[in-house]
């Protein structure tokens, strides 16, 4: 920011010198010099806007990771029973202190998934239907069933879509060995609804307590 200030500067001394070579008797502060002091105004300007974009966009994505490895924590410390020694969960922890989670947000995760202070995580599927009739799961850890079903009630109203009764979209998966959803029927989707579908997931992955979303779009 100093060199830029500098940098202005000279440029508009010497076009200052060279109006005032021109109009020995005066200086037209609304000519040359007073433009280059809107341009490097302007230009300071819009440089800390750009600054502020760029914090305010890594800001986002860190505390999106924050969260991301804090929920991580809560479920393999719901998993392990609160066993700290678990290898899964020590592995995710080590992941959390090289992404720069703090200590503090550590033990608090760890303390929500063993159930510590009355914040015991529920796992929950959601379902609802998205573009072309395509059946969508919502996999969720929370502490507040009543909290999560009204975000994600709303977030889906927003996007033009409604939460589902249970098992009608459930009834096109089935989970296997690892407890993950796969479909058993799937649904064509032309390029239009996949791109739909895609802003759909990826609105629903990034609410907090959100762990996986499943679809049967082929």
């Amino acid at each position: 920011m100093f060199t830029s200030r500098i940098f202005c500067r000279k440029i508009s001394l010497s076009a200052r010198r060279a109006d005032a070579s021109q109009q020995p008797a005066l200086v037209n502060t609304s000519g040359t010099w007073g433009r280059n002091l809107s341009f490097c105004s302007m230009a300071g300007h819009n440089k800390w806007k750009q600054i502020k974009e760029k914090k305010g966009k890594e800001d986002a994505k860190k505390s999106k990771e924050f969260s991301k490895y804090a929920r991580l924590i809560a479920v393999e410390a719901r998993l392990a029973g609160g066993n700290l020694q678990s290898p899964s969960l020590k592995a995710v922890i080590e992941r959390a202190k090289a992404a720069g989670l703090p200590k503090e947000n550590i033990e608090r995760a760890i303390a929500k998934g063993s159930g510590v202070g009355g914040e015991a995580l529920e796992e929950i599927t959601y379902e609802t239907y998205g573009p072309a009739g395509v059946a969508v799961l919502i996999d969720v850890f929370t502490d507040s069933k009543n909290r999560t079903s009204q975000e994600l009630r709303h977030l889906l109203s927003e996007l033009g879509y409604a939460l589902a009764a249970p098992g009608s979209a459930a009834w096109a998966f089935t989970k296997d060995a690892e407890g993950t959803w796969k479909a058993t029927t799937t649904v064509p989707i032309n390029d239009g609804d996949a791109d739909k579908l895609a802003a759909l997931i990826e609105a629903l992955e990034a609410q907090d307590d959100v762990e996986n979303v499943s679809t049967n779009a082929e």
